[in-house]
């Protein structure tokens, strides 16, 4: 558990450990989530990739991509038609 203390303009810092953890750098945002009588603080970039990750997930098995070696002989394919042309 960490503490932090509040600035009088309602700044906090993040502790080490805690940034560490969430992979934050300067100039990252961070999302605040609230759950009940408790707030979740999460990397903003982090949510926004799993988010999108999600949302293709249908996308690629409706293309008939259902293996990582289907999305890998397609990337080989894309690959192979931007050299020829």
């Amino acid at each position: 558990m960490e503490i932090a203390r509040v600035s009088s303009k309602g700044q906090i810092t993040i502790p080490v450990e805690i940034r560490k953890k969430l992979n934050l750098k300067e100039g990252d945002k961070v999302l605040f989530v609230e759950e009940g009588d408790k707030i979740i603080l999460l990397n903003a970039g982090y949510v926004a990739i799993k988010e999108i990750q999600e949302k293709m997930k249908g996308e690629a098995e409706k293309s008939g991509l259902k293996t990582e070696e289907d999305v890998a002989a397609l990337v080989d394919e894309v690959r192979e038609e931007l050299r020829i042309h």
